[in-house]
């Protein structure tokens, strides 16, 4: 059911959500404070 609800038609792989996480441990993130990054397919914005 909730596969359905979301826009992007499909759930996450497992990789896709660790890439959002090591993306934030990483030095590509060192300029950033206070971002929130949404990591949800789209859900969020219905």
């Amino acid at each position: 059911m909730y596969k359905s609800m979301v826009p992007i038609g499909r759930l996450a792989r497992a990789e896709e959500m660790a890439s959002a996480a090591l993306f934030f441990a990483s030095a590509q993130s060192s300029y950033m404070t206070g971002a929130d990054l949404m990591n949800d397919g789209g859900i969020g914005q219905v």
